[in-house]
């Protein structure tokens, strides 16, 4: 099972984001846990992880993000602006599962 970090700023603005992804993946019969937290958070779940995905607005957090967890092979990136406005969970869903290699 693949699990899915979504990290912001608080860990409230990405619950609904969840909520569209946890659909997308129902729909497309894909099995997986994505959860959403703030950054401060994030290291204490680094083995509830296999993607980590960052809000848009704490995409000042990509570097150090990378560099912390991409070693323990956990692939980084900033989810895009348009898709987190939008809601978009099908999208982001399947940017976490390319970064994934799946």
């Amino acid at each position: 099972m693949l699990k899915i970090l979504l990290c912001c700023s608080a860990g409230m603005s990405t619950s609904l984001l969840v909520t569209k992804m946890q659909a997308a993946a129902k729909e497309q019969g894909i099995e997986c846990s994505i959860q959403a937290m703030a950054e401060g958070e994030v290291k204490n779940h680094e083995d509830e992880m296999d993607v980590l995905l960052l809000g848009p607005q704490v995409r000042f957090l990509l570097k150090k993000m990378k560099e912390k967890y991409e070693p323990k092979g956990i692939p980084v990136d900033i989810i895009p602006t348009v898709d987190y406005g939008t809601m978009n969970g099908a999208k982001v869903l399947a940017l976490a599962l390319k970064m994934a290699g799946k």
